[in-house]
């Protein structure tokens, strides 16, 4: 997911199960997919886990029961219509629009706040 600036280079990470375990945003690199990893706390990381065939999946998420799938499968769909309910209720992340954040801080605040809300209606 991108923010909406013309030339992103900012995209949001999250783990759901159903509410919103943990987020990250950052660029697209493995760097940031490590951060993400990190930030689940160890009992999350034991569980199956599904994710499309982005490479630093595979290299990072190292328990035995994650599985690359394509969106045929239907194990991503959750994460497909949250993406979905993030882009409608947030401006900043709908695609090629003028609602953007021009401060990282601003963009974090706005989109944890979203997933707070988000995760209390769940």
């Amino acid at each position: 997911l991108t923010d909406g600036t013309p030339k992103s280079t900012k995209n949001l990470f999250k783990v759901a199960m159903p509410k919103i375990v943990a987020f990250y945003i950052g660029d697209r690199s493995e760097n940031s997919c490590k951060l993400l990893w990190a930030s689940l706390p160890d009992r999350l990381k034991r569980g199956k886990t599904f994710s499309d065939f982005w490479k630093p999946y595979d290299t990072i998420i190292t328990s035995g029961f994650h599985q690359s799938v394509g969106k045929e499968s239907g194990e991503t769909n959750h994460m497909e219509r949250w993406n979905n309910t993030l882009r409608q209720w947030l401006g900043r992340y709908t695609r090629k629009t003028l609602s953007f954040s021009k401060s990282d801080t601003m963009h974090e605040l706005v989109t944890r706040l979203f997933i707070i809300k988000y995760n209390h209606s769940v």
